[in-house]
């Protein structure tokens, strides 16, 4: 058998491995609640599917670990779309990632086109989600088998690059961010010490031996605190546009702008691989790329369905790429994965080379579930977003409190201890007072997570060099992390001083 069979059959094999969510209806019932869930999320303002994946996250310990892994990514996939709704209807983005989409969507819209510009916004989120799905598949097993040729010096460079990486994320200054996540770092090292098994900062408190659970610090920072800052809204209402149905794009729509969705797929597929990005840089990417490479540039910011092509093929297809460095490296690629690999890691997941060496079947299962959740919320989006966007009219005062009780259920219903439900409030209330202070509450959560692979790595990387530090930069591989890790640090401030 020839080298070009082996490698079909292999390829047919993991085609194979994908379709297998079609086939269980356990996976499929996941399916259709996370995108139902994520739908929800994302139309909802202030909340999205990083509040969501948080909320939810408590209960996914009663799942197995690729079905809560697929509820996880399926509510990653839907809460981006979902976001394009509220959009274009009431000129709010659902999320963060679909601001871009406010500019083209709410004019379109108020020229009584609601559902064209939402058959658009539907139609460009799908491709650019299979799009990223592709890219996936082909980039991330190519990556873990560079991180093959790592070991511990390479991957504390690797951890540091990820954690420099941390001074773009987010809606903070480079300086903020990198505080941050340098606390998430200091909370990690709560615990036990893995070499000396000695007690560090537990107080006398034995419930902390153990270390910070990932889930009450999660669900502090994104749920509790997204309460603590929605509080002032309590009263706020949203004036919605009609929506009669939603229409699919034109043949004279698609002539328009099928270039638009594939640049910005592309864009976004490039931007989500990237350590540290996410839909929100790569929808305005997207959408100044459409912008400029338009027949018609004036028309956007009144009403260009090429302007609402450009942001969703850009801030969906972000999630596929978003989840190439997650799977492969264990570096989150957005808030989002963050909040994933979290997931992943409570489990007993470790992502890496090693997991698409030993569990094929588990990383082409997540691959199919997002596969398979663009279509779902295709299908949901176009024939429900009405029903969807009615969800505006839900009360704030009624809201928050649901929040609020599930946040405290989840998190208590874990280990049955208030200790980790009074960490979720602690935590809740930093975060409001981070966001008050212009601080991103996501570098904690990815310091948080990173923390234990940089500590671990260095001492061990140290015990191998005989305490010589110089001896990292005798490691190609190290040292051009290292590299990196500068350039990363000095991009936001030559950015800055540009501007």
């Amino acid at each position: 058998m020839g080298l070009s069979q082996t490698y079909i059959i292999i390829k047919m094999e993991n085609l194979s491995l994908m379709m297998a969510p079609l086939f269980s209806s356990k996976l499929l019932a996941v399916l259709f609640f996370g995108t139902i869930f994520g739908l929800i999320l994302g139309v909802l303002p202030g909340l999205g599917p990083t509040t969501g994946g948080a909320l939810i996250l408590p209960f996914t310990m009663t799942l197995d670990p690729l079905s809560a892994v697929v509820l996880l990514t399926s509510i990653y996939c839907a809460g981006t779309y979902g976001g394009a709704i509220t959009a274009i209807l009431i000129n709010t983005p659902g999320t963060p990632a679909a601001a871009a989409t406010c500019l083209d969507g709410y004019p379109l819209a108020q020229k009584g086109e609601a559902g064209r510009a939402l058959g658009m916004a539907t139609v460009s989120s799908v491709v650019g989600g299979i799009f990223s799905v592709i890219v996936l598949v082909f980039f991330a097993p190519f990556l873990a088998k560079l991180a093959y040729e790592f070991g511990q010096p390479e991957y504390f460079a690797l951890a540091i690059f990820g954690l420099t990486m941390l001074a773009s994320i987010g809606d903070g200054s480079p300086i903020k961010n990198l505080i941050a996540g340098a606390f998430g770092i200091l909370i990690s090292t709560v615990g036990k010490d893995f070499m000396t098994s000695i007690d560090r900062f537990t107080y006398g408190v034995n419930e902390l031996s153990e270390g910070i659970g990932f889930i009450p610090v999660v669900v502090g920072l994104f749920a509790i605190s997204e309460m603590l800052t929605q509080s002032t809204l309590l009263d706020q209402v949203f004036k919605r546009v009609a929506l009669k149905a939603v229409k699919l794009p034109s043949l004279q729509d698609y002539k328009l702008t099928w270039k638009t969705i594939i640049r910005s797929s592309g864009i976004g597929s490039f931007i989500g691989v990237l350590p540290a990005e996410g839909g929100t840089v790569a929808s305005l990417i997207g959408y100044s790329e459409a912008k400029r490479w338009s027949k018609n540039p004036e028309k956007f910011g009144k009403g260009s369905i090429e302007g609402i092509a450009g942001a969703e093929a850009a801030n969906n297809s972000a999630t596929g790429g978003a989840m190439v460095p997650t799977l492969a490296l264990g570096i989150p690629g957005s808030a989002t994965t963050a909040v994933i690999l979290t997931g992943l890691i409570i489990h007993g997941v470790r992502p890496g080379p090693d997991l698409f060496r030993e569990q094929p079947d588990f990383l082409y299962g997540i691959f199919g579930s997002m596969l398979i959740a663009n279509v779902m919320f295709f299908i949901l989006g176009f024939f429900g977003a009405k029903l969807f966007a009615r969800i505006t009219l839900v009360p704030n005062k009624l809201l928050w409190p649901m929040i609020f009780a599930v946040s405290v259920c989840g998190t208590y219903s874990l280990s049955q201890s208030l200790l980790d439900v009074w960490i979720m409030l602690l935590f809740g209330v930093i975060g409001f007072f981070m966001r008050r202070y212009g601080f991103s509450v996501v570098p904690v959560i990815i310091g948080l997570i990173l923390g234990e692979l940089v500590e671990g790595t260095l001492r061990q990387s140290l015990v191998i060099f005989d305490g010589n530090w110089f001896m990292f930069l005798t490691r190609p591989i190290a040292l051009t992390f290292f590299i990196l890790s500068l350039i990363a640090l000095a991009f936001p401030l030559l950015r800055k001083k540009n501007k």
